[in-house]
């Protein structure tokens, strides 16, 4: 039989204030082969976020079916204060299903969702929120820029700047780290046709930022995950998933998908290279953090006609005459837009 009083009831809830939260889905069922050097990716991820970050944020880790070995390192991990947030799923149920325990629930404004192999850089943060700031209607934004976003759920900024000299190519700000971003999916090079330009978006206070993303990491209003499927994901990874369930709810709300003009995170893959190591290793440790500044761009809107004006441009993309008139409005050569037509 129960005897006394529960000490916590009625009580109000004391969290420490936080604006910022980041996710991170994690499938390591092994620790072989392909999954080898997993963890020790994982470790510096999750490191380089506690070096760089310059507020308060709070980290939550999904292990997704991860082995016992795994989720045993997760648990000290969380013990040591690294992870704020654990929770542990013995059946793989899938990366975007894994987000959603933790997305349904999450009261922060700003939430960065991330993959468990991204070294973030000094400076991450602090570019990411600038972006935020000179784009009010910016609904994400990654650190990292990566080649050929410029059409790729974008059609929200070419109607709205379609005939503003804010949206214009420009030369690639850091080229090295377009290459690393190739290498670490694969390719064993990037052809200069692929670094040479990008498309940019200048903003307030000159703030430049880089048209469409990536979704292996970035940074969302809160206010966008109102849009998300009612109903969980049927796929473990890959399918149309990640397209319902982090790229549209942003055009959905009327967001737009941005990039940080310069490089502030690297995608390292499953294996770690020597450049890494020192990249790492080199990382200024920000020792007192600091709140995130509120303000009122959180929430955002769509409406009729935009949604309308979204489609038909989308429906004209299809003619390519309109898309080397749209390539050569914007400050491409006729040689690069056949290269950007091919």
């Amino acid at each position: 039989m129960r005897q006394g009083n529960n000490i916590s009831k009625d009580v109000l809830l004391k969290l420490t204030p936080c604006m910022h939260r980041v996710i991170i889905p994690l499938y390591i069922p092994e620790e072989t082969e392909y999954y080898k050097d997993s963890f020790d990716v994982f470790s510096m991820c999750l490191e380089s976020l506690h070096k760089t970050s310059y507020t308060t944020l709070k980290i939550s880790v999904v292990s997704n079916g991860c082995s016992a070995g795994i989720n045993s390192k997760l648990l000290e991990l969380q013990q040591q204060g690294l992870i704020d947030e654990l929770i542990i799923e013995r059946e793989a149920i899938g990366k975007i299903n894994s987000l959603l325990k933790v997305l349904r629930t999450v009261e922060e404004p700003f939430i960065t969702i991330t993959d468990g192999d991204v070294l973030f850089l000094n400076g991450w943060e602090d570019k990411v929120f600038e972006v935020f700031e000179a784009f009010p209607k910016a609904g994400m934004v990654s650190p990292v820029p990566v080649f050929r976003t410029h059409f790729r759920l974008t059609s929200n900024i070419w109607v709205r700047y379609l005939f503003n000299k804010r949206l214009y190519f420009r030369e690639v700000k850091n080229q090295n780290a377009l290459t690393k971003f190739a290498n670490s999916i694969g390719w064993s090079r990037l052809d200069e046709k692929w670094k040479e330009t990008i498309l940019t978006l200048q903003g307030k206070q000159d703030v430049t930022a880089v048209v469409g993303c990536s979704h292996f990491v970035g940074t969302y209003k809160r206010d966008i995950f109102k849009y998300l499927p009612k109903v969980n994901s049927n796929y473990k990874l890959g399918g149309n998933s990640e397209f319902l369930y982090t790229d549209k709810p942003v055009i959905d709300a009327g967001g737009y998908r941005l990039a940080t003009y310069d490089n502030y995170a690297y995608h390292m893959g499953n294996t770690i290279e020597s450049w890494m190591l020192e990249t790492y290793n080199a990382l200024d440790i920000i020792e007192h953090k600091m709140p995130l500044k509120n303000n009122n761009d959180f929430l955002l809107k769509d409406n009729l006609i935009m949604k309308l004006a979204r489609f038909l441009f989308e429906k004209l993309l299809y003619f390519k005459p309109f898309k080397r008139y749209l390539l050569k409005k914007k400050g491409l050569t006729t040689k690069q837009i056949e290269n950007f037509i091919s």
